[in-house]
């Protein structure tokens, strides 16, 4: 079955506190990103803990092999369950990450679910969207990664391209039908991505933003249910 992760994208500790208190025996695994871990660092991830939840911590790390293999190291040190890598960082970064023991599951991030098809022309003037996120799950899974995050959409085509690799899937950009898509471009229902067999989907805003956090991860939990 697909697994629900929470983005816990507050700003300090009382409100993600607040949010893990609602969704205690609902929701087990959450995402702490950019904006709680610069504010809280690793306070942040110790309450995720304290509440019985496992962390993706997705810090989308992208730097020289040798910082990378390092914060893939001390990440571990935290326990936490997996961390985000940008697959752009080339071969040597993700080998370097990798080869870290013990160390946290490495996601790799292939273009981002707030690009559409021609913002990828930044790449190159002939990028294809398509063509950018099977390379990088390519050199991703050939180096290392243990999970490509990329849009719902690609998942079909990506599944039978890089079958030999048998990739685990992680997709953000999920939004309940009729909710507002915010910055996401390449958007996906929970009932859809549980029909593909998408391993783990991230939902933040239609959570943690909505009156009953708790009512509508459960919504979220019961959709994906639907379509086991």
């Amino acid at each position: 079955m697909t697994e629900l992760i929470v983005a816990l994208d507050v700003g300090d500790i009382k409100k993600e506190e607040a949010l893990l208190k609602t969704l205690k025996g609902t929701v087990h695994f959450y995402k702490i990103g950019l904006k709680l871990f610069i504010s809280e660092g690793k306070k942040a991830v110790e309450m995720v803990h304290h509440h019985g939840g496992k962390v993706f911590l997705d810090l989308k790390l992208l730097d020289i092999p040798q910082t990378v293999a390092g914060a893939v190291k001390e990440a571990g040190k935290l326990g936490v369950e997996s961390i985000s890598v940008h697959l752009s960082g080339g071969p040597e970064m993700l080998r370097a990450a990798a080869a870290i023991s013990p160390r946290p599951k490495l996601w790799g991030v292939s273009v981002l679910t707030s690009f559409k098809k021609e913002d990828v022309r930044i790449f190159h003037e002939r990028a294809s969207l398509t063509s950018l996120v099977k390379n990088w799950a390519h050199l991703g899974l050939k180096n290392g990664a243990d999970a490509i995050i990329c849009s719902g959409h690609e998942v079909e085509f990506l599944r039978r391209a890089l079958k030999n690799f048998s990739p685990k899937f992680v997709t953000p950009g999920i939004r309940p039908a009729g909710e507002k898509v915010h910055d996401q471009k390449r958007v996906m229902t929970p009932e859809e991505a549980g029909t593909l067999g998408i391993d783990f989907i991230v939902v933040g805003r239609p959570i943690i933003e909505a009156k009953d956090p708790k009512a509508a991860a459960e919504k979220i939990l019961a959709a994906l249910k639907s379509v086991e």
